[in-house]
């Protein structure tokens, strides 16, 4: 009979990592030039922001019923449907600016934001290997694989832009080489056995047979959990807005070349995911309600500082910190939501959380494009830095977040 003890825990955090780590790829390649790719094929400057809030929205739209599906049909297959999506979405991408036209663009931002929901959701895999003391230590064993992401997303596009004017046919090549990256973290997710949701099963046998999930108007309600998800809501929205719309800033208003973006955007994945595994042994000693302030704080005094740097290496410094603050909150609320909820209830509630994420992370994007576009680098910064600040007040009045018991998760 199957045991805990007998399970590859540490080989399937292996490969889930490397998942994470060829996926970022592809995502430093979205924040890059999601906005100048949608810019430049309609040849509007004003609809800068509609680009990352088209790729938000299907994020959002996907995220709950991958959510779902994870529940009833274990996590592997949904996760590699997902980069199977990645590939696809890609590929129409590249048609859509070999011919010039947003009417395939915009299919290939939708399934890339769907495939980004997914990946984004290889979490909840992480956290059904681990009991609720080492959660958040073993989330960010599987985040960490994204700093090697930040490395090979320079060195594959900075060459590929080295030179190139921003226009629709010099985008097609960069997003045809993408394509390819997807797949291999298809081969790496389908390696992963058993199913995590299935070690969560057999971490977490009293609760095995909670097959008929508690409804979500009753998770959601949870004492603990709308705390982390107002502090997830935030950091999230705000760090994909202001990492999709940097890319923008540093070409158009201060003026640099567009191969610089990507060391730019490449700090900013290493901030996210460098400090990650002792940012996850860190919060598992002090709690969630402390990191969850901390990174929403980090991420505020960053999007500030946007105001008066425009330098490559203080913007690099500032995108470092904004993915920091990221990195602390983001992980704290994942580990807070997935001890509050038992092995058939943990994809549906990450799943909401990021369908109110990306939904509001679309809404940034749009209104920060217009704001930028039309007042300035300022405007983005404040507004950025006042809503990421604000749920912190919330979290304080709601006290600290005890980690939850499996028995009254």
């Amino acid at each position: 009979m199957e045991t805990a003890a007998d399970l590859p825990i540490g080989r399937n955090t292996a490969l889930l990592s490397a998942t994470m780590a060829v996926n970022s790829a592809v995502l430093q390649l979205t924040a890059a030039v999601s906005s100048l790719t949608f810019v430049a094929v309609t040849g509007i400057t004003g609809l800068l922001g509609l680009g990352p809030a088209i790729f938000l929205t299907a994020q959002a739209l996907t995220a709950f019923p991958a959510g779902r599906s994870m529940d009833r049909f274990g996590r592997i297959p949904v996760i590699a449907v997902g980069f199977g999506l990645g590939t696809l979405g890609c590929l129409v991408t590249a048609a859509g600016c070999a011919l010039g036209t947003a009417a395939l663009v915009i299919p290939g931002f939708l399934l890339l934001g769907a495939s980004g929901a997914i990946a984004i959701l290889v979490r909840t895999a992480a956290g059904d290997m681990y009991p609720p003391e080492r959660r958040a230590r073993g989330i960010a064993l599987v985040l960490f694989g994204s700093v090697f992401g930040a490395i090979l997303g320079p060195t594959v596009f900075t060459p590929i832009f080295a030179g190139r004017d921003v226009a629709a046919d010099d985008l097609v090549i960069p997003w045809l080489a993408a394509s390819v990256i997807p797949l291999v973290a298809l081969g790496l997710a389908l390696a992963v056995r058993p199913d995590p949701k299935r070690i969560a099963e057999l971490l977490d046998p009293d609760r095995a047979d909670e097959d008929v999930a508690a409804p979500l108007r009753e998770i959601v309600r949870r004492p603990g959990v709308p705390p982390a998800m107002l502090a997830a809501i935030a950091s999230l929205a705000v760090m994909v807005a202001v990492m999709n719309l940097t890319g923008y800033v540093v070409v158009d208003h201060h003026h640099h070349g567009q191969s610089s973006v990507f060391p730019i955007i490449g700090a900013h994945v290493l901030g996210m995911y460098a400090l990650v595994l002792v940012i996850g042994t860190l919060i598992d000693r002090v709690g969630r309600a402390p990191a969850l302030a901390a990174g929403l704080a980090i991420m505020s005094a960053s999007c500030l500082g946007l105001i008066w740097v425009e330098s490559l290496h203080l913007t690099a410094l500032l995108l470092f910190g904004l993915g920091l603050g990221w990195n602390l909150s983001f992980v704290a609320a994942t580990a807070e939501l997935a001890d509050r909820s038992a092995p058939a209830e943990r994809g549906r509630l990450l799943g909401f959380n990021d369908v109110l994420s990306s939904l509001t992370g679309a809404a940034l994007a749009l209104l920060g494009g217009f704001a930028l576009d039309s007042l300035g680098v300022t405007a983005l910064a404040i507004g950025a830095a006042a809503l990421v600040i604000l749920p912190v007040a919330s979290i304080a009045a709601r006290g600290q977040l005890g980690r939850a018991e499996p028995e009254t998760a």
